[in-house]
């Protein structure tokens, strides 16, 4: 597994504990775009009006790796980290390892924030995380190509597949000869269970997977189309290499200008209208297409959480940390400046904000009512369960399996993880 380097230094010698001596508290963050500067702002905010010291540590851009070195700090009962930002389908993983945020904060910390996200960070009656930020999947496109060509915004997947294919062959004639018609997770990780989750569940039979009632669906006609549509991109309107890619490779093809389309989270929308953007003003944000005329528009539910360790030395003081970094003040900061999602909700109706990122508005109901991804159902199985559906959805991308037999074996694994496990 690739990992920072910083890994083998918690896990092997403890250094992290060591340089962490001279802080109060240390909070782990994410480093995806702005993620790592943002967090080491408002850490400083509250170090100055606290007087307290936090040290700072990234973690891997890849959710995978992320949750795998999480498991290796907390199953070895470090307290070599307070603060740990965590996906909004580890709670019910990881909520042994968590200490109940209810000890800690007043009973008013949760008012405001979404009930969905808050019911979603209890486990047992435990709220073992405070929401941060939301996310749902969106389509980002090149308004300035679409009125070029004379093209609407893609309401189906298909519509998106022809008209990426006749831009990216007029711009290629043009001499734009690096030009590529959809970018997109396509990594073997967890970035890939959200993009494949909403080609499936888009189309009007495909499913959620694994359905609320624990029933395995994944095998039917409907999501095999949506894999055949999605592998036919492959090394013609996407490029081969997409298949490592994460969301920051994505994006880096999209802001240099050599894409016409990007699935993304909403924290590219500042970056692409950035002064180093190299499409600043050309880029429109979208609902992602729905499969077919009689689908439906899917975004996968994501967004991430701040939990204290249960093997924090200073429990109460990470707490304190945690409800500042997840209140209304720094979340309007956040939003403003890098356009990350509220977890309040009364800041989609904030001015300031909707000025900053206009289609917080436009998109607010894809935001609040985007699909979860099949962890409750299978608790502390959901990491199995997504490791089996990106690896295959992975394989058929790659073409190494038909869409259909890929499902069919997928269907045989999570029956037997079912049974051993769930």
């Amino acid at each position: 597994m690739k990992v920072f380097s910083w890994v083998n230094i918690v896990a092997l010698t403890g250094l992290v504990a060591v340089q962490a001596q001279a802080a109060d508290l240390t909070i782990s963050c994410g480093a995806v775009g702005a993620e790592l500067q943002l967090c080491k702002e408002g850490v400083a905010i509250w170090e100055k009006q606290t007087g307290h010291t936090v040290n700072v540590i990234s973690t891997p851009n890849s959710s995978t790796e992320r949750l795998s070195l999480y498991q290796q700090i907390l199953n070895a009962q470090s307290s070599d980290i307070d603060v740990m930002q965590i996906d909004v389908v580890w709670p019910g993983m990881l909520a042994s390892h968590l200490a109940d945020l209810h000890q800690y904060l007043p009973e008013d910390a949760t008012q405001g924030q979404f009930k969905a996200l808050i019911d979603n960070n209890t486990i047992d009656g435990r709220l073992v995380a405070m929401p941060w930020f939301t996310d749902a999947g969106v389509l980002y496109y090149r308004k300035d190509l679409l009125e070029q060509y004379d093209k609407p915004v893609p309401e189906t997947w298909q519509q998106l597949t022809d008209t990426a294919t006749t831009i990216q062959q007029g711009e290629r004639k043009a001499g734009h000869d690096r030009m590529w018609g959809y970018v997109f997770q396509g990594r073997a990780y967890e970035g890939l269970t959200c993009n494949a989750l909403e080609w499936i569940d888009s189309y009007p039979n495909g499913g959620t997977i694994v359905n609320s009632q624990g029933d395995i669906t994944i095998d039917n006609p409907d999501a095999a189309e949506a894999l055949k549509l999605a592998s036919s991109w492959i090394g013609t309107i996407s490029p081969r290499g997409v298949l490592n890619y994460t969301e920051e490779e994505a994006r880096g093809v999209f802001q240099s200008g050599d894409a016409v389309f990007m699935r993304n989270w909403p924290y590219a929308w500042a970056l692409a209208q950035s002064d180093q953007s190299d499409i600043k003003d050309k880029v429109g944000v979208a609902i992602l297409p729905k499969g077919g005329e009689n689908g439906q528009h899917v975004a996968t539910l994501g967004g991430w959480n701040l939990a204290v360790s249960k093997y924090s030395q200073h429990p109460q003081l990470a707490a304190e940390l945690v409800a500042y970094l997840t209140g209304p003040k720094e979340q309007k900061r956040r939003a403003i400046e890098a356009s990350y999602n509220p977890t309040i909700e009364s800041l989609y109706k904030d001015q300031q904000v909707l000025a900053a990122v206009p289609f917080f508005g436009t998109l607010y109901k894809t935001f609040t009512s985007g699909v979860p991804r099949p962890s409750a159902v299978t608790g502390d199985n959901y990491s199995r369960v997504s490791n089996a559906f990106f690896n295959t959805v992975h394989s058929v991308l790659a073409g190494s399996v038909e869409p259909e037999q890929g499902l069919s074996n997928l269907e045989g694994e999570l029956k037997r993880i079912k049974r051993r496990h769930w």
